[in-house]
């Protein structure tokens, strides 16, 4: 097994704002009109992923950053990007393009940030919240933005995993641990593909149908935990149930 290389989580912090920064000027010196709110939006979700991300260390009494946290941290940066231009698409028109540039490698790092986290033996339940996290907002984000074309029933791939969660604090029942399914990474997958095809409008009459199967996709998934949970809420949390993870997206 590869030797694991750590950082600390300031450096992280650090890139990612370098990063950010970047990303900023990128876009105003693409576009001068963009307006300030578009890096409200990014800098606000970027502080607040900070955030919660620091207060996960704390509570696991840590201060360093495995190297696969680092490139969820990337991606993170990327998402907060993409988010910036959707809240700027409300006001004004925005370049398809670079919010495509911006999409395809939040979604191919997805794929390498657990292999990374696999190949340094730095797997951790921290760093798969963070993943999981990630994946939901950028799902949101590209689901409210392709809502302005497809409709909004678009919304309920982005909000799902949300009204999951708001589920939980209003029945305890759905806060059991779940079983872990390699499904729900590729039914993710599927919605990210599907809603970044719909935004870059490269099917042009089918991305309609293709979102709408990614959608059909996550309600099987959801579903199916929705049963396990409710087949199981009178029982207690075995010691095998224990050792699952909680529920991903997808």
């Amino acid at each position: 097994m590869a030797r694991v290389h750590f950082v600390p989580i300031s450096a992280a912090i650090v890139g990612a704002a370098a990063a950010t920064a970047l990303g900023l000027v990128a876009v105003h010196w693409y576009r001068s009109w963009v307006p300030i709110v578009g890096w409200l939006a990014t800098l606000s979700y970027l502080l607040l992923s900070t955030v919660f991300l620091l207060n996960g260390l704390r509570r696991r009494r840590t201060t360093l950053f495995g190297p696969a946290n680092v490139v969820t941290a990337v991606r993170s940066t990327l998402v907060g990007l993409i988010g910036g231009m959707v809240v700027v698409s409300f006001a004004v028109p925005i370049p398809v393009a670079l919010l495509v540039a911006l999409i395809v490698p939040a979604l191919l790092l997805d794929a390498v940030d657990g292999w990374v986290a696999r190949r340094t033996d730095s797997v951790s339940e921290l760093g798969a919240r963070f993943d999981m996290e990630v994946d939901a907002f950028l799902l949101l984000v590209l689901s409210v933005y392709v809502s302005n074309d497809l409709g909004i029933w678009v919304l309920a791939i982005g909000s799902m995993r949300y009204a999951f969660v708001l589920a939980g604090l209003i029945f305890p029942w759905f806060r059991r641990i779940l079983p872990s399914r390699p499904w729900r990474k590729v039914v993710t997958a599927v919605q990210g593909i599907a809603l970044a095809t719909a935004v870059a409008r490269i099917l042009p009459g089918l991305d309609a149908l293709l979102v709408a199967i990614a959608l059909a996709l996550l309600v099987e998934s959801f579903g199916r935990d929705v049963i396990w949970l409710a087949v199981r809420r009178a029982r207690p949390d075995s010691e095998e149930e224990d050792s699952h993870v909680t529920r991903t997206m997808g």
